[in-house]
């Protein structure tokens, strides 16, 4: 007796796909394209759509959700214009390699091509922003295709993938089948390390003198920071950090240099340039890092661990590769150390140089700072909020002054750079994380790229502290501009243009506060903090004119560090 498998339209099998991948967030906004798609969602009880203000919106949403939780972010969007809106996102999320799955709505397949209303080649569009893309043409397909574009978003190198559905694929009809796994020709990533590569790089380590743990995102990603521990604490290495390595391993221990590279500290920067040994973990040697290539870690014997092939000897040549899930290379590295080398001598350096240039910032002129306020912060949160950074000065200090003692504490657009990250990414990292605060820090410029977001957080009564560095100015352009731009500070000045931040938290129903003064800053925190009834926006007037140091700038070494503004007369 042959048992006739159900029949179900595209858009019943679209919810029964995400069904049996445990999805249970979605970020989207309905368009012609997938109404369908919205009239079975109507009825749908397993999963929360989030209805967000922009597209763009969405896929930051995506991406502090996965950031935060590890799972896989989900958008939904129509096509044309909705689906062009997830560009920027889908961008962010390729380069800091995140695991989203955007579905896009598109026309019926027989007007593909022609122009049609609300028609874009989105598939082409994103080619080379996306880990893997698909256009569905047949509705036999789309059940297969839905668990390859999740597989292939969560496993190896994460990243985001994308599919696209015509109109009538989603309306058509056919037997109901899902795979329980796939294979996948030309796709099969390598999750355990060569041992005899682990073995040699440990031998490496142990007769190192000055060696460097260099730690990147990949170490948060494969949940790998506990082997990481493991390995630095059982034998007294230090550790550096990339900005999305940050919380891998706690900023709070002695062995934590902080954060390496063009605005990281003295001594971590110190340490990468004076170091025998250098073991890059989920990093990728990006160029914020490595300033001038030649240069960098000009003496070490340098070890790369990646789980993506394609990133060994991509920017910086190294000595010993090793492919694989940092969590697995590390646990296996961790056992071949029967004791820990002796690094008295090298540990005296790096405290040396701690002592010569600490991070540093005027305290005593009554005007409040930005790097003051990142320190209450971190002090009242003890380090373990979820923080949520926009990019500019900001962001950097967030990384120097902030000290995460967790991973997946700490949510930027680092490779990137994109403005309007933090309130969306926010939200996101609201709905999938409950037990901690969700802390989202932007500047004036950046929050207003995004701010159409406000009413999302508002609706859903979100207790994200929304916090707004206001310069008046585009502060980290401005900082360029005066080092390197002959101080002309063209179009970087918002004085003139900003709304009131108060008022537009207001209209948002947004209990809101604003200050210019730092004996206001504990009273307010600590406000914000116990309110937890929905989202609290707080402006805090900081100093116009203050930079982000230490910097190296742009292609230059460490030998060029700048640890403080320039006396007029130091420049002649």
């Amino acid at each position: 007796m042959i048992i006739s498998k159900p029949k179900l339209s595209g858009a019943e099998i679209f919810f029964e796909c995400l069904k049996r991948e445990k999805v249970e967030l979605i970020f989207g906004y309905p368009g012609g394209a997938v109404l369908k798609l919205y009239e079975k969602l109507y009825d749908v009880d397993f999963l929360k759509h989030i209805l967000v203000r922009h597209e763009q919106g969405a896929t930051h949403m995506a991406e502090g959700y996965a950031k935060a939780t590890g799972k896989v972010g989900v958008v939904l969007v129509t096509s044309g214009p909705g689906a062009t809106n997830t560009v920027t996102g889908i961008a962010d999320a390729y380069m800091d390699s995140v695991p989203i799955v955007v579905f896009t709505g598109q026309v019926p397949t027989h007007l593909i091509g022609n122009d049609a209303f609300q028609e874009a080649d989105i598939v082409g569009i994103t080619r080379p922003i996306t880990k893997h893309n698909f256009l569905v043409r047949d509705v036999a397909e789309l059940a297969s295709t839905i668990k390859k574009a999740f597989y292939i978003a969560s496993t190896g190198r994460p990243g985001p993938v994308l599919v696209d559905l015509p109109k009538d694929v989603i309306n058509s009809v056919c037997e109901f089948e899902y795979p329980d796994k796939i294979e996948m020709r030309g796709y099969k990533p390598t999750f355990l390390g060569h041992q005899n590569q682990i073995k040699k790089a440990a031998d490496i380590i142990k007769k190192a003198k000055r060696p460097l743990l260099y730690v990147g995102g990949g170490v948060i990603m494969s949940n790998g920071y506990r082997e990481l521990r493991l390995l630095a604490k059982e034998n007294n290495l230090p550790v550096t950090m990339t900005l999305q390595g940050l919380g891998a391993f706690p900023m709070t221990d002695e062995q934590s240099l902080g954060m390496l590279g063009m605005h990281g500290t003295y001594w971590a920067n110190q340490a990468v340039n004076n170091c025998d040994v250098l073991v890059s973990l989920g990093a990728r040697f990006d160029d914020r890092v490595t300033g001038k290539v030649d240069s960098f870690a000009r003496n070490a014997y340098k070890i790369h661990v990646d789980i993506d092939p394609t990133c060994i000897d991509k920017n910086v040549v190294v000595d010993l590769p090793i492919v694989g899930d940092v969590k697995h290379v590390l646990a296996e590295l961790a056992a071949e150390f029967e004791e820990a080398p002796d690094l008295t001598q090298w540990w005296k350096e790096i405290n040396q140089w701690r002592k010569e240039c600490p991070l540093q910032y005027e305290k005593n002129d009554g005007k409040l700072r930005s790097e003051y306020i990142i320190e209450k912060i971190s002090e009242k949160t003890k380090g373990e909020a979820v923080v949520i950074t926009d990019v500019g000065q900001h962001q950097m200090w967030v990384s120097q002054y902030y000290k995460f003692t967790n991973p997946r504490s700490h949510l930027t657009s680092g490779g990137l750079g994109t403005m309007g990250f933090s309130l969306p990414a926010s939200i996101g990292a609201a709905f999938g994380i409950k037990d901690r605060p969700i802390i989202s820090i932007s500047g004036d410029g950046g929050f207003q790229m995004n701010i159409q977001e406000l009413v999302t957080a508002a609706y859903h009564k979100l207790p994200i502290k929304i916090i707004i560095i206001n310069n008046s100015f585009l502060g980290m352009v401005r900082q360029w501009q005066e080092l390197f731009h002959a101080e002309k500070y063209s179009f970087t000045d918002l004085s003139e243009s900003n709304p009131n931040f108060v008022k537009v938290g207001e209209a948002f129903g947004i209990k809101s506060f604003s200050t210019n003064t730092p004996t206001n800053v504990d009273s307010i925190l600590d406000e914000a903090l116990s309110y937890n009834d929905g989202p609290v926006l707080i402006e805090f007037k900081v100093v116009k004119e203050d930079m982000v140091f230490p910097i190296i700038p742009a292609g230059q070494t460490v030998n060029e560090i700048m640890t403080k503004r320039l006396d007029p007369k130091e420049m002649v």
